[in-house]
């Protein structure tokens, strides 16, 4: 897609025909609608700075068109310019973009701060990067990436649980910032966990070095870390579950998972208050496999079907696991 005919719906100049082709462009990949989105901020900036902006439109289209003919000149001689019809109006917008491109740099437009924000809210969605990445974003969580990502790889995790599946490309690393955690890959799939002050990394294939300024540790195929900001060391271990993967998969598989992690995870994915009541039962185990899709009171059910020690009572929006007496 040509930037003329960017230019043209952004000012909402094109024919129903080009407006159709420019959605369509937009609809087939996140890189176009970056690309875009890119262009439109520079437009919204140049009219920010036209208050205080000496740049003559008419004059810049005289050096756009010279620049682009090869024919610009010295001071001495004079480009012979002929007049614009008004309704090409839309090329010298283009061309004084062009010129306050320079102005516009100190926006950091396309420079490494600027980032295009990626979002799952209520739902859990897949996306492609512009480096051909994929990642899984699980209900509630944030991430952003940079624009300009096939040169610079850098993403941020702002909140929440995202799956990795990084396109291998060695000689530019993919850097995952959480804080003040490092996470950098070449080419390798895995889960990074961000949320109330903890973030978790675990591996499913290839290589993954997490650091924190201070400290490096290489994770593996079935190794993670968990780092908490109270006490930020790196500790790796193996990891003996696939319950991180559950909003991918669609299933819980609970394998002599303590009951204080049950109640963990089913507060993270359904958005409850599951409190244990008693500490006895806290490390007590439950093996079964439920199903995410399968409303929560639904599986509680199921879950004191298992453990037949176990009652379940409500108080003021809590959900309270006691031990039957």
């Amino acid at each position: 897609m040509t930037e003329e005919i960017l230019i043209k719906f952004l000012l909402k100049e094109t024919s129903e025909e080009e407006s159709i082709a420019v959605q369509k462009w937009l609809d087939e990949a996140t890189s176009n609608r970056v690309q875009y989105t890119q262009l439109e901020k520079i437009w919204t900036a140049s009219k920010s700075l036209s208050s205080t902006s000496n740049i003559d439109e008419e004059q810049a289209w005289t050096k756009f068109k010279a620049r682009a003919s090869g024919t610009e000149t010295s001071s001495s001689h004079e480009a012979i310019v002929r007049p614009i019809k008004q309704s090409f109006g839309w090329l010298k917008i283009a061309a004084v973009l062009v010129l306050v491109a320079g102005a516009w740099m100190t926006y950091n437009v396309f420079g490494p701060a600027n980032y295009t924000d990626l979002t799952a809210s209520n739902k859990v969605i897949t996306e492609h990067l512009p480096d051909g990445s994929e990642v899984t974003l699980n209900k509630n969580s944030q991430i952003s990436y940079a624009t300009d990502f096939k040169e610079d790889r850098s993403v941020k995790l702002k909140k929440g649980d995202v799956f990795f599946n990084v396109a291998h490309d060695k000689s530019r690393p993919f850097v995952i910032q959480v804080n003040k955690v490092s996470v950098t890959v070449v080419g390798t799939s895995f889960n990074v966990k961000h949320l109330k002050g903890e973030t978790e990394v675990i591996v499913e294939t290839g290589i993954v070095k997490v650091s924190t300024g201070k400290e490096v540790v290489e994770l593996r195929k079935g190794e993670k870390v968990l780092i908490k900001e109270a006490s930020p060391k790196l500790i790796k271990e193996q990891n003996t579950d696939q319950l991180y993967n559950y909003y991918r998969s669609g299933e819980f598989v609970f394998s002599k998972t303590p009951l204080w992690k049950v109640a963990e995870i089913l507060n993270e994915a359904y958005d409850a208050q599951i409190v244990i009541q008693d500490a006895s039962i806290a490390n007590e185990t439950l093996n079964t496999t439920l199903k995410e899709i399968t409303p929560l009171d639904k599986n509680l059910e199921l879950i004191t079907v298992t453990m037949q020690n176990l009652k379940i009572d409500r108080n003021d929006g809590q959900i309270v696991l006691s031990k039957i007496k």
